[in-house]
């Protein structure tokens, strides 16, 4: 009987040795947030496609990322609204308290108008915007002015001088954008940078290009990770 309790006794005290020695377990990395991609002036969800990829390389999972689409030519007000519904469902999908928001050019506007007028800052953790006519760009003297978003983009629009009133960046959403010297759709090309965001500028790349850029989408990871 002794030797079957030392026995015992020996046992119990290679497995303390053995519990010391083993590595811990490596710590679960987080679960990002969801991404919400939001598309410019007639773009669509497909605008996204190759950022969605990288996204997807890097570690996200697949359902936590999704790109929308919806009507270019109406207001951002209405597109706004629109945003607003996306960030609920896709919280919905995913169970998750807060959202990152991704856009391109216009797509910055109607998530801006949801952020600061609809209550958005209590559902976005992070918001990108890539070459995005924050404060208007002499590009929208081309476009077609029956529009409702060709107006609003216009450099002193009634609906830009609403959304850039007060504070730029409100709430506790980290804010940031990423604008080029060679944007040709965005003049000037620092209307993108907004007060109180992380502003960068990505040097010399062209406004579609934003999109594919693989050094832009590397810093859009990097910023909302």
């Amino acid at each position: 009987m002794r030797r079957f309790t030392r026995a015992l006794s020996v046992a119990a005290a290679c497995a303390a040795a053995a519990a010391i020695l083993l590595p811990a377990a490596p710590a679960q990395a987080a679960t990002p947030d969801p991404v919400l991609f939001v598309h410019g002036y007639k773009g669509g969800a497909w605008n996204f496609d190759a950022m969605v990829s990288d996204f997807k390389a890097s570690g996200w999972p697949a359902d936590r990322l999704y790109a929308m689409s919806y009507n270019p030519f109406q207001s951002n007000e209405t597109t706004a609204v629109q945003i607003r519904d996306q960030v609920n469902a896709l919280r919905a999908r995913t169970g998750a308290a807060k959202v990152d928001i991704v856009t391109h050019s216009m797509g910055g506007l109607g998530s801006r108008w949801y952020l600061k007028f609809l209550g958005g800052t209590s559902y976005v953790d992070d918001w990108v915007s890539l070459g995005g006519p924050n404060h208007g760009t002499n590009a929208a003297q081309v476009c077609d002015w029956a529009l409702a978003s060709c107006k609003e983009m216009a450099t002193g629009s009634t609906f830009l001088t609403a959304l850039n009133s007060g504070d730029e960046t409100p709430g506790a959403v980290n804010y940031g954008t990423f604008w080029s010297t060679c944007d040709e759709l965005i003049n000037p090309d620092s209307s993108t940078v907004l007060s109180g965001a992380s502003n960068t500028n990505v040097g010399c790349v062209e406004h579609a290009w934003l999109l594919v850029s693989e050094n832009v989408s590397q810093l859009t990871r990097n910023f909302v990770r």
